[in-house]
């Protein structure tokens, strides 16, 4: 592992539990890249009928050259599949299979992968070793990142899960020149995110940046990545099980969340719906004094430069996603609390919005 440039390695410190996170280009094909992340012999591949089609053997002949006995479970491709009956499809396999304490998952594909084959690793046997290997640039900035798993449930996105921390996450970005044009724009949105909450200058560095980003120039791609997983880890290391920080990770998702459940889960990526929800997050702050106009405008532009919506689909409901959002993991006793901008790059939690975020909700969604 020494070869890796000191750039390509990023560490999440969280005591027994810290782990690597290595950025750089062909690393899923390395057998070295698995080293010290694996302790036992046997390894469940979970990964989609999309992303096994390109990436499943290589992954397989690395882990085999490292050692070990590869077996592959192959899901359903979509967002719609992160449930409960999924769930039940990975436990059956490694319970049909006899798979012990000391098996390792490795979880190959976008968030949806990564939160359903972290979760399993999670309740089977009361917690098994998982490694993220991202194949989604949103996945790869924020979702494979800091032990969040779970499913979604037809109340509520992500309701049901727990926190799970992988061994290592392995960020190959030789794998996005495959990602489609629609899904590298939903993790643009999450990168944005992190100029927008805590990290000014990353905010004005996009800006600039948009058009080679866009274009995925190599080098922009892995600073991207780089950055935004900085970002992410040294917010889990300071609040690991959400208990406060960690929570501004979730600008745009209370609104996002709830457009997803209310369109269908699949109907838009999570990240369209986070772009709409960061929007919306702004105009929110906007109302309330913290935001000026050009600052929303240039929150719009950078989404919308990224292939990103800045607003719901319309004839969407307020009444019912205000409902939706009541529902959210953010409600704390009974109250709704929003991530909103004091400023890009300083967000913060709020509840006392008042009228405001009635104002956004009809704003820009039907009565």
């Amino acid at each position: 592992m020494s070869d890796l440039p000191a750039e390509s390695r990023l560490r999440v410190e969280l005591d027994s539990r810290a782990y690597d996170i290595l950025i750089g280009p062909g690393l899923i094909g390395q057998a070295a890249s698995y080293d010290g992340a694996i302790r036992g012999r046997q390894v469940l591949i979970v990964t989609n009928d999309t992303v096994g089609l390109h990436y499943r053997e290589p992954v397989e002949a690395a882990l085999r050259d490292a050692g070990h006995d590869v077996d592959t479970l192959i899901l359903p491709d979509g967002e719609s599949h992160k449930n409960l009956t999924t769930l039940d499809t990975i436990a059956e396999h490694l319970l049909d299979n006899a798979y012990g304490r000391d098996t390792t998952i490795v979880a190959l594909g976008g968030g949806v992968i990564g939160d359903l084959a972290g979760f399993a690793a999670a309740i089977y046997q009361r917690g098994i070793d998982f490694v993220q290997v991202p194949t989604t640039l949103l996945a790869q900035v924020d979702s494979s990142v800091g032990g969040k798993t779970g499913v979604n449930h037809r109340l509520g996105k992500n309701m049901i899960g727990a926190f799970h921390q992988p061994k290592r996450v392995l960020a190959d970005v030789d794998v996005l020149t495959t990602l489609p044009a629609r899904e590298f724009a939903a993790g643009m949105a999450e990168v944005i995110k992190y100029g927008l909450i805590r990290d000014a200058g990353f905010f004005d560095w996009l800006e600039a940046n948009m058009a080679g980003i866009n274009a995925r120039d190599p080098a922009l791609i892995i600073e991207i990545i780089r950055r935004s997983c900085a970002n992410k880890a040294e917010v889990v290391v300071a609040d690991e099980r959400e208990a406060g920080e960690r929570a501004l990770l979730n600008l745009g998702h209370t609104f996002g969340h709830a457009l997803e459940a209310e369109l269908g889960y699949g109907a838009w990526l999570h990240g369209e719906a986070v772009a709409a929800g960061m929007c919306m997050a702004a105009d929110t702050s906007r109302r309330l004094g913290w935001l000026s106009e050009d600052q929303v405008t240039r929150i719009e532009a950078v989404l919308a430069a990224a292939g990103l919506p800045i607003a719901p689909p319309s004839g969407t409901s307020a009444a019912r996603i205000f409902d939706l959002m009541r529902r959210d993991k953010k409600v704390s006793a009974g109250a709704l609390r929003l991530v909103l901008l004091k400023d890009i790059g300083n967000a913060v939690i709020y509840e006392d919005y008042g009228v405001a975020l009635d104002d956004t909700l009809h704003h820009y969604l039907a009565a």
